[in-house]
């Protein structure tokens, strides 16, 4: 009876003091112990390991659903035969993520369907596994979401949301044209962010086209300045892999 009490106990205990897999552990593995008749010790140190690698998975499953990444996708299933200027070497040391250690920004150029989006998710996830925090935003939505607070009056505290985020990437910049005002509060965020916290940014343009993002030579010379200052720029123009893809179904579907 007294046994069962203290048993209570430990499970209020534990509850209030928030160690869910110690809870949910602990008599199992206190059977394991007496088994193998380790020492008390041994057991703690089970149990607190337990509890500790569960925190550490659902830390990183927190930043990785707060990066709103649109799909999951890692280097081991990105083909780097797409483009052959390309150093693999160079992209893997990125993902130690001591790039983001020094506010060093990355910039993709490159034509479509290289697999500039993929690796920008890849470097990503990396650094939520790292323990960084990443947000994930295609340039349109960016420009949306900032154009949308500032409407509501909330700009300031979104600004501050990312501010707080040690990677910002912005994927398909370029594609679609922005106002005025959009792209002013754009180059704001890009401008803000220098020597201060990462960028990675995906174009299917060059710097030397960037004019028509943000409107005008002195806007985009003045972010060009900054962002490449510490920047590692990667240049990926190749046969576009869903085209690849497509011709190769065509001709097995031929045969």
């Amino acid at each position: 009876m007294k046994l069962e009490n203290e048993n209570r106990l430990l499970q209020v205990h534990l509850k209030r003091l928030r160690l869910p897999t110690i809870l949910a552990e602990y008599e199992k593995l206190a059977q394991e112990a007496a088994q193998e008749n380790a020492h008390y010790l041994q057991y703690l140190l089970r149990l607190v390991e337990l509890e500790s690698a569960q925190r550490s998975a659902n830390a990183l499953q927190g930043r990785i659903k707060q990066a709103a990444f649109p799909v999951h996708k890692d280097l081991d299933t990105y083909d780097f035969s797409l483009v052959a200027s390309l150093s693999k070497q160079k992209i893997v040391e990125l993902t130690r993520c001591q790039w983001l250690d020094q506010h060093e920004n990355v910039c993709l150029l490159g034509s479509q369907g290289v697999g500039k989006t993929h690796l920008a998710i890849a470097l990503g996830l990396a650094a939520c596994r790292a323990g960084r925090r990443v947000r994930f935003f295609t340039a349109a939505a960016l420009v949306n979401r900032l154009e949308e607070t500032q409407k509501q009056y909330q700009l300031d505290r979104f600004l501050s949301q990312l501010d707080r985020t040690d990677l910002l990437i912005c994927d398909e910049l370029g594609y679609l044209s922005f106002s005025r005002s959009g792209a002013e509060l754009l180059f704001q965020v890009f401008a803000d962010r220098y020597e201060r916290a990462s960028l990675l940014i995906t174009s299917n343009l060059p710097f030397s086209e960037w004019d028509q993002i943000f409107q005008g030579e002195r806007m985009t010379a003045a972010l060009l300045d900054r962002l490449t200052h510490h920047c590692h720029i990667f240049e990926m123009n190749g046969e576009s892999y869903r085209f690849r893809e497509s011709v190769k179904k065509s001709k097995q579907a031929q045969k």
